[in-house]
C-alpha cells in the first residue's frame, strides 16, 4: 500500500519566517526518496505559487502540486454540491482562484453560497451584504474556523471571530470545510491518491491537524515545534501515534510503514 504524508506548515515548517531547524532537510528527502505528500495549509488567502515561492526563500523548492489549502478544498466541494453555482466571497487570491477554476461564478447579488475566507480587503458593508444573502436563503460556507493568535499587533481579527460574527447577526451556523474537518482531511488525501491506511498527517496543533487525523482514521504525528506543547497533552481524550520536539527528529520510514 502507497504510504504518504499530509504536512502542516506553520509551526511545522517555518515559524513565523523563520525556518525551524531540520525541516529543509526532511522535506528534500521525501522528494528524493519519491514519497507522496503535500503541504496541507488551512490558509485560504496564498495561492499555491506564493505558498511554493515563500518555502523556497526559506530554502525549500518544491513544486505547486506540493500544497493543498482549504481554499482548494472549498472549490471541490462548492462544486460537488451545486456544479457551477454562484458565490458572494468575502476573501482574498488563492480563493477567488480556486472557485473560478472549480467553475463557480462571483457574483455580488442572488448566490447560492456565501464564502468567508481569510482577508482585510472586505468591509462591515460587505458583512452586512453577506449576512442579507445568508438570511435571504444563500448557504455559509468558511474554509476554515482557524482562531486569531490573540497577540498585540497581529494584523488579522482572525477568521473565527469574522465567522462568529455572521453567525451571530443571521442565527445560522457556517460549514466548516477546512482541519479538522473531514472534508478538507479527506480531499487532501485523495488529492495525492492515498488510502485512509497509506495516510500519516503531521502537525503541531492538536485541536486541528491531530484531532483531525484521528477523527478520519490517519496515523498521526505531533510535532511540539508550534502551539500544542508536551504537557497540553493530558487535556484531550485523544492521542497522536507519536511525538516529537520537531520535524527533524522524524524517521523514514516511519514504524507503521
Amino acid at each position: 500500500m502507497k504510504q504518504g504524508l499530509l504536512i502542516d506548515m506553520d509551526g511545522v515548517i517555518y515559524s513565523g519566517e523563520h525556518l525551524i531547524p531540520g525541516a529543509d532537510t526532511f522535506i528534500n528527502n521525501l522528494v528524493k526518496k519519491d514519497i507522496p505528500f503535500t503541504f496541507m495549509t488551512n490558509n485560504s488567502q496564498r495561492t499555491r505559487l506564493e505558498v511554493v515561492r515563500k518555502l523556497k526563500k526559506l530554502g525549500i523548492t518544491v513544486s505547486t502540486e506540493h500544497v493543498y489549502t482549504s481554499a482548494m478544498a472549498t472549490g471541490k466541494f462548492l462544486a460537488s454540491q451545486i456544479p457551477n453555482g454562484t458565490a458572494y466571497v468575502l476573501g482574498e487570491g488563492g480563493l477567488l482562484t480556486s472557485l473560478h477554476e472549480n467553475g463557480i461564478t462571483l457574483v455580488d447579488t442572488d448566490p447560492d453560497f456565501v464564502v468567508l475566507g481569510e482577508g482585510r480587503n472586505f468591509t462591515l458593508e460587505m458583512v452586512q451584504r453577506a449576512v442579507d444573502m445568508i438570511l435571504a436563503g444563500a448557504k455559509f460556507i468558511t474554509t476554515n474556523r482557524d482562531p486569531s493568535p490573540k497577540k498585540k499587533g497581529w494584523n488579522n481579527l482572525g477568521i473565527a471571530a469574522t465567522t462568529a460574527m455572521i453567525e451571530e447577526a443571521t442565527g445560522i451556523k457556517a460549514f466548516v470545510v477546512g482541519k479538522p474537518g473531514p472534508v478538507m482531511m479527506r480531499s487532501a488525501r485523495k488529492y495525492i491518491g492515498l488510502e485512509t491506511a497509506g495516510a500519516t498527517i503531521i502537525g503541531d496543533t492538536m485541536d486541528t491537524d491531530i484531532q483531525g487525523g484521528v477523527q478520519v482514521g490517519y496515523k498521526t504525528i505531533l510535532v511540539l515545534s508550534g502551539i500544542s506543547k508536551k504537557e497540553d497533552l493530558q487535556k484531550y481524550a485523544f492521542k497522536p501515534d507519536m511525538v516529537v520536539e520537531s520535524i527533524k527528529e522524524i524517521e523514514l520510514p516511519l514504524k507503521w510503514w
